[in-house]
């Protein structure tokens, strides 16, 4: 008797989380749905029949261009889903880091067109930093505004903090190893971030650079200046940490110079 009351108490259980959770994806789909206007639904659903998310979860992180949400793999495994607005994206700026790029012979004015655009850059500059085992999220799969990237976190879902938000241990080592990719993008992958800061790079036992949408090819004609703005950001913010760094003029005459070679 007690073994059946206990079977049955099991299977009361199993369905009770069985309804638990499709009330909870339900309520996330709702939050999702409150968020995301009607064209990019229809994206997330064909990424879904597809089978390359299974389901979507929470926001990560939202920023000016773009919100990133946690998904999951029909394996399981938990997915990065960039969502980039279209209907309120300013896409002025955006311009600025595109025009003149050879990969992108006709850009668009028109947000609902530039923004697919926009997407497909990160898409690609992403590729070319994984391929030169630069850390960055391996990208996955891109469906117009909806880019899907290797999730950066633990195995219970919870994303990797930011640069800004850890305590180093060795912050000339960290220092020493972000210079270093910054050289290795330059001369291996001819990208320059245009953007990186302690905002820009989450900490998984080592950096993983993030938002690569706005990089730019070395040819860019704003290339140089970009590289010397991207290591003035990290110089500044390792001396505030009390590091000893040369000159960014210096450091970057150098970059320069070795990716001409």
């Amino acid at each position: 008797m007690k073994r059946a009351e206990t079977k049955r108490k099991q299977i009361d259980d199993k369905l009770e989380r069985r309804r638990m959770k499709r009330r909870k994806d339900a309520d996330e789909l709702k939050v999702v749905e409150g968020v995301i206007d009607p064209p990019t639904l229809k994206i997330l659903y064909k990424l879904f029949n597809r089978g390359v998310i299974h389901e979507l979860h929470g926001a990560i992180s939202t920023g000016k261009e773009a919100n990133v949400y946690r998904g999951v793999d029909p394996e399981g495994n938990s997915v990065a889903v960039k969502i980039y607005r279209i209907t309120t994206a300013e896409t002025n700026w955006m311009r600025e880091y595109i025009v003149g790029d050879p990969r992108f012979q006709r850009v668009a004015k028109r947000s609902r067109s530039l923004i697919p655009q926009w997407a497909m850059k990160e898409y690609k500059n992403l590729m070319r930093y994984h391929e030169a085992g630069i850390r960055v999220p391996k990208p996955l799969g891109i469906e117009r505004n909806v880019l899907v990237m290797e999730f950066i976190g633990d195995e219970q879902g919870f994303p990797a903090p930011l640069l800004k938000n850890v305590v180093l241990e060795s912050p000339v080592e960290v220092f020493n190893q972000l210079i270093e990719i910054i050289e290795q993008g330059y001369k291996e992958t001819s990208l320059v971030h245009a953007d990186l800061s302690e905002y820009n790079i989450l900490w998984l036992d080592e950096p993983v650079i993030i938002d690569v949408s706005q990089a730019v090819l070395k040819g860019h004609t704003g290339a140089k200046r970009y590289l010397f703005r991207d290591i003035q950001n990290i110089t500044q913010y390792f001396r505030k940490l009390g590091v000893e760094t040369e000159d960014p003029k210096t450091i970057t005459k150098y970059i320069l110079s070795s990716g001409e070679k």
